[in-house]
């Protein structure tokens, strides 16, 4: 990649990480912390305070896409985070429930990520666009892991008020990245742009957009309850959740990068990325059936994150192999539009599914959506092989 390259995909995976991981802060104590507020004894309300974000992410994830080739990339990214520090203020000032939700609507509102992911597109070649996309996918399952390790740390330090405060502050940083660190995108080519019809009859991409949206729903519907059976089952105060999160992170991490290595130059993308959606299916059987106690929740924990790391930096890969030239941008909008109802449905079935069926009941429906996207990716055809893959298995 030239240095323009390397600098588009820097920033660009750190405005996600940023954004996200302020969102991804309050998965691991949410649901503990709800229970001294208003309404708080409400798993429904929960779920939906923890989720609510990606419903408005899925509304306007299009929109803001579109916006993005009139407006200009830059011009909406930083609206977008405009109304996620708005968004993040109001959560910060809340005394109830019903407030929280509020201001985790107005979270989502500023839904950037078919814009940034677009840009990132408009700033790279074609031959290096696979490695940015990667790159962002893996920003995101990055600060979804140290989200994990470090909030029981933050709530024990500065309260869930003040993580709302660090969401805000981490995307105004975001803001100053748009503005002195990403490169200038060049015009947009409106001649050449795909149609939205001609993704939704792609059945491959349908598939992978299939597939992050039952990954981000299986995510946020598990942080309903995990935190909370920590507490009750594994015997462990809020504060020391760390213990459990930051070794099943980092022996993730240990699993997953071999494991794209192998998938990028020794062309098995197909066959570890199935491998990632079976390992899924196991674990959510596993905390079905045994997870009666620390170490029990400990293993599938690390299982989970070994999964969802290698998903998320595989899946926006294949996607920029595979969608058409002319409608990348529409592709990624449709992606980012699923995965957001994903986030959005896992807080609320999450919540719903806990309070009527308890955890089992949580853990086996992700069971059954994780058997079914297994069942639709095994039947894809594996992507493109990349020149390097090629050249490396030679």
């Amino acid at each position: 990649m030239t240095p323009a390259e390397r600098r588009a995909g820097v920033s660009l995976a750190s405005i996600f990480a940023l954004r996200m991981l302020g969102l991804f802060l309050i998965l691991p104590v949410f649901a503990v912390h709800a229970h001294s507020i208003p309404g708080g004894d409400n798993l429904t309300l929960v779920g939906l305070a923890i989720g609510a974000y990606g419903l408005t992410q899925a509304c306007l994830q299009i929109a803001f896409g579109a916006a993005s080739d009139r407006f200009g990339r830059k011009p909406v990214i930083l609206f977008g985070l405009l109304l996620f520090v708005i968004g993040s203020a109001v959560a910060a000032m809340a005394d109830n429930i019903y407030v929280i939700i509020a201001g985790r609507v107005l979270q989502g509102a500023g839904a950037i990520s078919a814009a940034v992911t677009a840009l990132a597109a408009d700033l790279t070649r074609d031959q290096h666009r696979t490695k940015v996309m990667a790159m962002i996918g893996s920003s995101i399952g990055l600060v979804f892991a140290a989200s994990m390790v470090a909030a029981p740390l933050l709530y024990s330090a500065i309260g869930m008020a003040g993580i709302f405060w660090l969401t805000a502050a981490l995307a105004a940083g975001a803001m100053v990245v748009v503005v002195w660190v990403v490169p200038e995108a060049p015009p947009v080519p409106r001649a050449t742009a795909g149609r939205f019809v001609d993704i939704l009859r792609d059945s491959q991409l349908m598939r992978l957009n299939f597939g992050v949206f039952a990954l981000h729903l299986i995510q946020t519907t598990m942080w309903v309850m995990v935190p909370a059976a920590l507490v009750s089952k594994g015997g462990l105060a809020l504060a020391e959740h760390w213990k459990v999160y930051l070794p099943a992170v980092l022996l993730s991490f240990v699993v997953m990068v071999p494991a794209i290595i192998v998938a990028e130059r020794h062309n098995r993308f197909k066959q570890i990325f199935n491998t990632a959606v079976a390992l899924l299916v196991v674990v959510q059987f596993g905390l079905y059936a045994w997870a009666d106690g620390l170490m029990s929740i400990a293993l599938w924990l690390t299982l989970f994150f070994v999964a969802f790391n290698i998903l998320e930096a595989t899946q926006p890969s294949w996607i920029s192999r595979i969608a058409p030239p002319a409608s990348k941008g529409t592709a990624l909008g449709v992606y980012n539009t699923l995965q957001s109802f994903g986030l959005f449905l896992g807080g609320v079935l999450g919540g719903w599914l806990g309070q009527h069926f308890g955890n089992g009941g949580v853990a086996l429906a992700c069971a059954v959506l994780a058997l079914l996207w297994l069942a639709l990716s095994a039947t894809m055809t594996p992507p493109p092989i990349r020149k390097a893959a090629v050249a490396a298995s030679n």
